[in-house]
């Protein structure tokens, strides 16, 4: 039999001429991206696909989950592992067929709560190749917030690690509608199922599971200004859609090694990795953000294409300013591609970037979790004088600012921006209000404010939701303030975001003390370390709460008053020195 991916093309005779298929070719019926797995198992199988490095958090050892932050850095020792893409598909394939064996049906829902490791990706497509629904969650999530989510979602299955054993077992009574819970790792809880054991026992070949483009993928969670997390639905054209997006704009070949330090869960880490999936190449997978952990790394593992954060890459230029990494000792020739995305960049971090590093091509991508991550804007390695703007429509994208009728404003006109291209959800799961705010038509409309300027490239102005984007992690100001109303000495409180040069964002929050009560900063601090790290406030002002007739806050007078206002704006000023 002839496999699937080699389909009535042209005399593909050759992985180039597959790949030149699907960049070309617009089919009225494409493959799912799990056909891409076996097509690399089946070219490459003892080439190395996935390498994970792990530091041992010896310094943070009694740090908990809570304390978790994307952008911390840690010091350690290591250990590396790795697995082949016929390894690869082996496992995905058990899996896949483990939950064949348990009665899962197309289109039900899997969870899964995993720190970044070799299991993490083999698991996802398993969840696919079995025909059902992955459903990837926040680590950082709490016990309700978890809870929430796999009732959201409709989850039936998860699969989750040992560092989440506490939270699961606040709720593992509670969520009714979960049949089986899966842990990989040892010492399996009683109320679970040892994925290693199970799993021993399935076949490794691919089983018989018909899929199509229309067919579900994927729910991801975000969130709106509300806080509360909506349930992101995405096909299997979408997944295929984000791969050939990054592909096209990155021209990654076999050749390439992509180092990704984001959570898998993020659809940014893992869309930016499909681009290397496509043709088969490595991708490592760091545990770590230390500078020195990610220039080793980058040096020992032959890294060429880096995708990083604001800060992260802001720490890894002090670093070398101050001395603590000397670039002689490193073997960085093959870095070819640094790219940055999740939130603003502010020009004068990419001018100091190249003053160091000349040879780095630059790239930066816009996406939301509903336009499955990075890429639909994007500004493209062959404009760097253009840094500041996100960029034109990706690959497979257009774009389109509209003012509050949603209709099209001018050049230099700032309105709402909208997107429109396969990647856009298909809806929020069992939100049918939501979904009709959002989309039509086939457009997203984004929330973002922006602006065309003369040449089409696109500029953010400022945030229409409240959402602040600190460091890359998106922080709800709604949580924050319902936690902080819990303390009996606090009246009213409303947490903003304001500019910071190495996070893009912190996040403020305003207290108006109760009459007759007394509040320091210290005491809010030691309040908020029930929170986790990521969303307490880094700074406490102490000032009257503005409220307008109907009870709303009063943000964008809090963001003028406090010079947050045009946010986004003020990050893309350049700054001199």
């Amino acid at each position: 039999m002839v496999p699937r991916y080699i389909r009535p093309l042209e005399a593909l005779s050759s992985e180039g001429a597959f790949l030149l298929s699907l960049r070309q070719r617009k089919e009225a019926e494409e493959m799912p991206i799990t056909d891409i797995l076996t097509k690399n198992a089946d070219f490459y199988p003892n080439d190395v696909s996935l390498v994970e490095i792990n530091p041992k958090l010896e310094d943070n050892r009694n740090m908990t989950w809570r304390e978790f932050a994307l952008t911390q850095s840690t010091a350690a020792e290591t250990y590396r592992k790795e697995i082949t893409w016929g390894e690869f598909q082996k496992k995905s394939n058990r899996f896949a067929n483990l939950l064949l064996s348990r009665g899962i049906k197309k289109g039900d829902k899997v969870a899964i709560l995993l720190m970044n490791c070799l299991e993490w990706l083999p698991i996802y497509f398993g969840i696919l190749r079995a025909g059902a629904v992955a459903v990837p969650l926040n680590f950082r999530y709490t016990a309700d917030e978890i809870a929430y989510c796999l009732n959201k979602s409709d989850s039936e299955y998860i699969v989750f690690g040992p560092e989440f054993v506490g939270r699961v077992e606040e709720i593992c009574h509670k969520v009714k509608r979960i049949k089986m819970w899966i842990y990989a790792g040892e010492d399996c809880p009683a109320y679970a199922e040892s994925y290693d054991k199970l799993v021993t026992y399935c076949s490794s070949k691919a089983p018989k599971v018909e899929l199509t483009d229309d067919d579900y993928a994927a729910i991801y969670f975000s969130s709106g200004t509300t806080g509360f997390p909506k349930a992101i639905l995405h096909s299997h054209r979408a997944l295929m859609h984000a791969a050939k997006t990054e592909q096209a704009h990155h021209g990654q070949t076999k050749d390439d090694v992509f180092l990704c330090i984001p959570p898998l869960y993020h659809t940014g880490a893992k869309m930016h990795w499909f681009g290397s999936f496509l043709v088969g190449g490595k991708a490592v997978l760091l545990k770590g953000t230390a500078p020195k952990w990610i220039i080793n790394t980058v040096s020992e593992e032959q890294c060429t294409i880096v995708w990083l954060l604001v800060p992260w890459a802001q720490d890894i230029l002090d670093a070398i300013d101050s001395g603590e990494i000397d670039l002689k000792d490193y073997k960085l020739d093959q870095w070819r591609l640094m790219h940055i995305g999740a939130q603003p960049v502010p020009p004068s971090l990419i001018k100091r970037w190249k003053s160091i590093f000349p040879h780095h091509l630059y790239d930066t991508n816009y996406g939301l979790s509903e336009s499955i991550g990075p890429g639909c804007v994007h500004l493209g390695v062959e404009n760097i004088d253009k840094v500041g703007a996100i960029g034109k429509a990706g690959y497979g994208w257009q774009t389109m600012i509209v003012d509050e009728h949603r209709q099209p404003v001018g050049k230099n006109e700032v309105g709402e921006l909208a997107v429109k291209g396969d990647g856009v959800m298909l809806c929020y799961y069992n939100d049918e209000e939501a979904t009709k705010e959002v989309l039509k038509d086939g457009w997203l409309f984004t929330g973002d404010m922006a602006i065309e300027d003369d040449d089409g490239f696109i500029y953010l102005v400022d945030r229409k939701k409240d959402v602040i984007i600190s460091g890359g992690e998106n922080i709800y100001p709604v949580q924050i303030e319902n936690f902080l109303r819990r303390n009996d000495a606090i009246s009213d409180v409303a947490v903003i975001g304001l500019p910071d040069r190495r996070l893009g964002e912190i996040s403020a929050a305003i207290i108006q003390v109760k009459d007759g009560a007394s509040l320091t900063e210290e005491e809010v601090n030691d309040f908020c370390l029930d929170l986790p790290r990521y969303k307490r406030p880094r700074k406490i002002i102490f000032a009257d709460v503005p409220r307008n007739p109907t009870g709303k806050i009063e943000k964008p007078l809090l963001r003028k008053r406090y010079c947050a206002d045009g946010l986004v704006a003020k990050e893309n000023e350049i700054k001199e020195g």
